[in-house]
């Protein structure tokens, strides 16, 4: 039974000094055939050590629906790290941040407008611990104290930056004590006065993130926690995108330094990224520090970490590789479970596969009822209090004529709304954007308004983290409030009741006011062995990619990114089925399939 503890300011951990060298890896970012080989590339590098959250939200989807298979099998992660001889730390705090969707809170809880988030709320409270009566037996027996690998778990993710009940703090603590966790818990925070102030828990590690400034952020963790361990809970050594923003990177001589000076002062360090992944599906979250700010994050996670999105190494591998190698060397340490003695895996092949033609279209709006029941609201009510969780929702009135021009208000649009009038589309009301208007005359025999709405991520840091989605307030003509809506729920999981029709030379041009599903087919030769891919999509402006019913995510014409990744795992020989759902039209109902990123 191996246990983590810690003597003064050092880890022990089976009664022998320890230095935790961890890489994040997200098991819910990568497709579980490739946890071995990220894996065992973070163990190549010279880690000991792999850490995860866990997103409340992919595992209840819905309240008291569970889910633990596929993406979301975390306990098959953790095993098989420990069989790789890696030690595990998990942080399965209710909010993660992650610039994952909501921070990973369900979507549901947004429903209750009287319910407080991370807080000592009772109704709060109450779905944490009916959530953590199903996760954490699942951890239970992966302990280290059971035998397993996790030698560490979290209480609660940046609380300092959010808040300061200190009660809410100690119930998470004392609810997963009681449910057994007993091995090392522990909090992480920014290294600044009032984070750490409000985000420790008193009696146990208190750990701080950051990118640089080392010296510093250990100078200020020694204030509130002098003689225990240092440990850089997150060292940021790359960063995400928003749409419409560069690709951010960062040079590896510099990373390469700033893990020197953390290796030189005797801490321990998780790099936050390791390999970053990918936000697949609508999982993508969003920042808004400042409430007209909405920046929505893109759909690779590929962070500019040591692994590229689809898992090659990067020239900040190999750098991050180099200083574990000397620097274990000149302290002799042997006591890391053997990491950084094996080879890198066989490199994951890449391949072109060329041009597809989306050679089918099926309209949204004259569709909406194969997609979703319609129901009748008095007024247009968020997502979350029609049961819909991500995608888009359809809300459609009829205004009585002749009336004169107005504007139409939408109180408030979150996050990007399609106006469209008698099935012809006005504008685009955008959050953040309040220069956009639309404006419209009502003739005499009346008319149909329909506003498409998309949540394109909710807020997952900050002090707006409470975002429901779809119309949050009313819609108004002039100074009218508008009643009597149809609204249609289409969160996109299932298209499978699509009627395509055959596309016709020149039908794009017809396109690029109205949504359209575009299906096109991919074939790889029987003969040929399957390869990740990337799906490029120049001439698209905005929509969501599926392959074989998969969701890939999000694409934007703005990038940075104007690439998808594909994993072969989501391939099979012969046909693969391609769904684009486009919203404002394509110059070239085609896309192509390369064997190279483009991330801006």
């Amino acid at each position: 039974m191996a246990v983590l503890t810690y003597e003064g300011s050092q880890f022990m951990l089976d009664g022998e000094p320890i230095q935790l060298l961890s890489g994040a890896i997200h098991y819910f970012r990568v497709v579980p055939e490739y946890w071995e080989d990220r894996l065992l590339k973070l163990k190549a590098c010279g880690f000991n050590t792999v850490e995860t959250y866990v997103p409340w939200n992919m595992h209840e989807p819905q309240p008291g629906v569970y889910c633990f298979d596929g993406m979301a099998n975390v306990e098959r992660f953790i095993q098989l790290a420990g069989e790789l001889g890696l030690h595990v730390i998990v942080r399965p705090s209710p909010y993660i941040c992650a610039e994952w969707e909501f921070g990973g809170l369900p979507s549901w809880l947004l429903a209750d407008d009287s319910l407080r988030l991370r807080c000592d709320d009772p109704a709060f409270l109450a779905h944490v611990d009916r959530y953590y009566d199903v996760l954490l037996p699942k951890l239970k027996t992966l302990q280290s104290t059971h035998g397993g690998p996790i030698i560490a778990m979290q209480i609660e993710n940046e609380y300092g930056s959010f808040g300061n009940d200190a009660g809410y703090l100690r119930y998470l603590r004392d609810g997963m004590v009681r449910r057994g966790m007993d091995v090392l818990l522990f909090t992480s925070d920014g290294p600044t006065d009032h984070m750490l102030q409000a985000g420790s828990v008193h009696g146990h590690l208190a750990t701080v993130n950051f990118g640089s400034g080392t010296e510093g952020a250990f100078a200020k963790l020694r204030e509130y926690q002098a003689g225990a361990p240092l440990m850089c809970m997150e060292f940021w050594n790359g960063w995400f995108d928003h749409w419409g923003e560069p690709h951010h990177t960062r040079d590896e001589t510099d990373v390469a330094q700033v893990l020197e000076e953390m290796l030189e002062a005797g801490a321990s360090v998780n790099f936050y990224m390791f390999h970053g992944g990918t936000n697949f599906g609508f999982y993508n979250g969003a920042n808004c520090q400042q409430k007209h700010q909405y920046e929505p994050t893109i759909t690779s996670y590929d962070y500019d970490s040591l692994l590229r999105e689809s898992g090659e190494p990067t020239a900040k591998f190999y750098a991050v590789q180099d200083v574990i190698s000397r620097y274990r060397r000149s302290k002799e340490q042997n006591n890391d479970s053997k990491a950084g003695d094996m080879v890198l895996p066989e490199p994951i092949k890449a391949a072109a596969y060329g041009r597809v033609e989306m050679v089918h279209r099926a309209e949204l709006l004259t569709q909406r009822d194969t997609l979703a029941v319609p129901m009748q609201r008095t007024h247009p009510e968020p997502m979350e209090r029609l049961g819909q969780d991500y995608g888009f929702t359809s809300y459609q009135t009829r205004i009585s004529g002749p009336r004169e021009r107005q504007e139409l208000i939408v109180q408030e649009v979150r996050d990007r709304a399609l106006v469209f009038v008698d099935a012809h589309l006005l504008g685009v009301l955008e959050r953040g954007n309040g220069g956009a208007t639309v404006s419209f005359e009502v003739p005499l025999q009346g008319a149909d308004l329909l506003i498409l709405v998309e949540n394109m991520g909710r807020i997952n840091y900050g002090p707006y983290l409470r975002d429901p989605k779809g119309i949050t307030e009313g819609v108004r003509h002039g100074f009218q409030f508008l009643y009597d809506w149809t609204v249609h729920c289409l969160p996109m999981r299932d298209l499978s009741g699509l009627k395509f029709t055959e596309q016709q030379q020149g039908m794009t041009a017809d396109a690029a006011d109205t949504p359209f599903f575009y299906r096109g087919s991919l074939h790889i030769q029987n003969t040929s062995e399957v390869k990740d891919t990337f799906l490029r999509l120049d001439g698209w402006t905005k929509g969501v990619a599926y392959v074989n019913g998969f969701n890939l995510g999000r694409y934007w014409s703005i990038g940075p990114q104007q690439t998808l990744y594909v994993p072969a795992p989501l391939l099979r020989q012969g046909d693969n089925e391609i769904i684009l759902f486009e919203l404002h039209g394509t110059s070239d109902a085609a896309v192509m399939f390369v064997d190279k990123p483009d991330l801006g």
